[in-house]
């Protein structure tokens, strides 16, 4: 019998991780369609339903959802990693915004082309931008039971652990150092038994 979700990504961590992290965690049976980016990738490409070009794409049912957050919601939601009620749901989908801002940070750094633009936007970022995120998650963690919302573990809590091997590999270093909280959260979710049984049998990848 198909799995009744398929998630088609590239074949790395990075967008697709958080939803893989989420499904397993819920015992979800999903098929992981991961594309190889390679020289065959233009003509790969004009093959996937994607709606607006981009992945990751959630399909269900005949239907193809995009955008990562969104699925993640969906995601979350099936595997009971969700809120009490509407303002924990929006405490938790802000956490999870917000360590979406600092990717889309790290990423504006990692993927600029110009060497020299890139070296002018490294100092900003390690000296500036990670410090004022890292200072206020960790706040927040210690604030909620060493979590990141609503005092226990939520999709936001593997939102994050399952990003950080992305964000350290376009920061090159740990983003975890000196951060207790933000360690502590990556190291809960991996000893989650079912994290831990995805990521025994996932492949291994550059990122």
């Amino acid at each position: 019998m198909a799995a009744a979700y398929k998630l088609t990504y590239f074949n790395i961590t990075a967008l697709g991780e958080p939803v893989r992290f989420i499904l397993s965690y819920g015992n979800i049976d999903f098929e992981d369609n991961r594309i190889t980016y390679d020289d065959n990738w233009p003509s790969v490409k004009p093959t996937l339903p994607l709606p607006y070009g981009q992945m990751p794409i959630f399909e269900h049912d005949g239907k193809i959802a995009h955008q990562s957050l969104a699925i993640c919601r969906f995601a979350a939601k099936q595997a009971k990693l969700v809120g009490s009620n509407d303002w924990e749901n929006l405490e938790i989908d802000a956490a999870a915004d917000t360590i979406n801002d600092l990717r889309m940070k790290i990423g504006q750094y990692h993927y600029e082309k110009d060497p020299e633009v890139k070296e002018q936007k490294k100092g900003p970022l390690f000296e500036e931008t990670l410090p004022f995120y890292i200072e206020k998650f960790e706040k927040q963690i210690e604030k909620n039971n060493g979590y990141f919302a609503v005092g226990k573990l939520t999709w936001a809590d593997l939102y994050f652990a399952s990003l950080l091997e992305y964000l350290n590999f376009m920061l090159g270093k740990d983003l975890t150092d000196g951060a207790p909280g933000l360690r502590g959260i990556n190291e809960k979710v991996r000893a989650i038994p079912q994290i831990k049984a995805y990521l025994d049998k996932r492949p291994q990848t550059p990122c």
